[in-house]
C-alpha cells in the first residue's frame, strides 16, 4: 500500500490521505471509557462519566461479550430520556474496545435523501465502522537531511522561468550517509511536508512518497521553547526495510476503487465536472473488495478491526431500513451496532404497527437493551 496511491491487488487500490493531528474540543471529547473498577462495578465519577452506574456496568458486560466474540449477530439498544448520556455510553464502549477502533455516529433521519437510496447510506456507514490494519514491509531511505539542493534548468516551453530538473538530498544515520538524486515530483512532496535540513524523514523506494518524522534531537538545544517534535537519529543504514502499519476503513477502499479514471483531454475533464459529486458504490465492487480483504486477513497481511456504528433516533428508520439491518447484522464483516432511542411504544415508520421503541419485533429479539435513568436535579 502506498502512502499516497497504492495497489494491494489488481482489483484493490488504497488511497490514504495524511491526517494531521487536529485536537478539537467537542461534546464528548472528555469521554475516555466507561469508568469501571477491575471487578466491573462503576466508579461514582470516572473516564469522563458521572452517574448512570447500572447502565455503565451493563455496558461493561457488553464490552466483555464483544471481546470474547459472543456478540455476533446481535445489537445493543440504549433506551432512555433525552440528555441521559446514551451517546456518551456508546462512545465509552468504543473507547473501552481499544485505541484506533472506528466510531461512526449517525442519526436515523440521515437515510432520507433524494440523491441516494436509504440502504446505500446505511451500507456506507457500516463500511465506515469497519477498520483494516494493514502491515507491510517496504524499502525506504531513512535519515536526517544534511543537504537539499534543487538543480534548475531552462524551461523547455520557453519563457523566462526555470524548472527543477532534479534535487540532491543527503541523508545521515548512525551507521552512514548517502546522497540521493531525486525526481522533481519528490521535490514537490518535500516542499509539501516542509522538510528542511536537520529533519528526520523517510522516502519510500517504490512510490517516492515522503514522510517527515520530526526534527533531529541534535537541534533540541537550539532554542528554549519550540512546538516541534524531536526524534533520535535513525539506527542502521540509510537504505533499509521497514514495517509500516496503516489504518483504513472499508469505506476508504470503496471510494478509492470506485473513482472513475477519466482521460486528460478536455472532453473527459468536462464529463467528470458534470458528474454528481455523490455517486453510489455498487454491491459488486463491495463484494470484490471483501474477497481481497478476506484473502489478506487469511495470509496474515492485514487485521480486521470491527468498530462501533452508533445509530441515534433509531425510531426514525422505516421498515425497509430495519430489514437491511437484520441482514447486515448476519454478515461476516459487521461492526458492533449500537442503537439509541427516547421513544416508548410507537408506530414502526412506514407501517401502522405499534411496537416497542418503534422497532420490529424480529429485530428487537436480537437486541440487548440497556436503560438509562433520568438525572435527579
Amino acid at each position: 500500500i502506498n502512502a499516497e496511491y497504492g495497489v494491494m491487488s489488481s482489483a484493490l487500490k488504497i488511497e490514504v490521505q495524511k491526517a494531521s493531528k487536529n485536537k478539537r474540543i467537542a461534546t464528548h471529547t472528555h469521554i475516555k471509557g466507561l469508568g469501571l473498577r477491575e471487578d466491573g462495578t462503576a466508579l461514582p465519577s470516572g473516564s469522563g462519566l458521572v452517574g448512570q452506574n447500572q447502565a455503565r456496568e451493563a455496558a461493561g458486560i457488553v464490552v466483555d461479550l464483544i471481546k470474547t466474540k459472543k456478540m455476533a449477530g446481535k445489537a445493543l439498544l440504549l433506551a432512555g430520556a433525552p440528555g441521559t448520556g446514551k451517546t456518551a455510553l456508546a462512545l465509552g464502549i468504543a473507547q473501552e474496545l481499544g485505541p484506533k477502533v472506528p466510531f461512526c455516529p449517525m442519526i436515523g433521519s440521515e437515510v432520507y435523501s433524494h440523491e441516494v437510496k436509504k440502504t446505500e447510506i446505511l451500507a456506507e456507514n457500516f463500511r465506515k465502522s469497519i477498520g483494516l490494519r494493514v502491515k507491510e514491509v517496504k524499502e525506504v531511505f531513512e535519515g536526517e537531511v544534511t543537504e537539499m539542493i534543487p538543480e534548475e534548468t531552462e524551461n523547455p516551453l520557453g519563457g523566462y522561468g526555470k524548472t527543477v530538473a532534479n534535487v540532491k538530498v543527503g541523508l545521515k544515520t548512525k551507521k552512514g550517509t548517502k546522497q540521493l538524486k531525486l525526481d522533481p515530483t519528490i521535490y514537490e512532496s518535500l516542499q509539501k511536508e516542509r522538510v528542511a535540513v536537520g529533519d528526520v524523514i523517510y522516502i519510500e523506494a517504490n512510490s517516492g512518497s515522503v514522510k517527515r518524522v520530526g526534527r533531529s534531537d541534535a537541534y533540541a538545544s537550539e532554542v528554549d521553547l519550540e512546538a516541534e517534535e524531536y526524534v533520535p537519529l535513525p539506527q542502521g543504514q540509510v537504505h533499509k526495510k521497514k514495517e509500516i502499519t496503516q489504518d483504513v476503513t472499508l469505506h476508504d477502499l470503496d471510494i478509492a476503487n470506485a473513482r472513475p479514471k477519466g482521460g486528460s483531454d478536455l472532453i473527459s475533464m468536462m464529463g467528470q465536472m458534470m458528474r454528481h459529486k455523490k455517486t453510489e458504490i455498487t454491491e459488486k465492487l463491495r463484494l470484490e473488495i471483501n474477497k481481497i480483504v478476506n484473502s489478506y486477513i487469511e495470509q496474515g497481511l492485514a487485521e480486521l478491526v470491527p468498530g462501533v456504528l452508533f445509530i441515534d433516533e433509531v425510531h426514525m428508520l422505516d421498515i425497509e431500513c430495519f430489514t437491511y439491518l437484520n441482514k447486515a447484522l448476519e454478515s461476516t464483516l459487521a461492526p458492533i451496532v449500537i442503537l439509541a432511542t427516547n421513544r416508548g411504544s410507537c408506530p414502526i415508520r412506514g407501517t401502522e404497527m405499534i411496537s416497542p421503541h418503534g422497532i420490529p419485533l424480529d429485530l428487537l429479539d436480537r437486541v440487548l437493551i440497556i436503560r438509562t435513568q433520568k438525572y435527579g436535579f
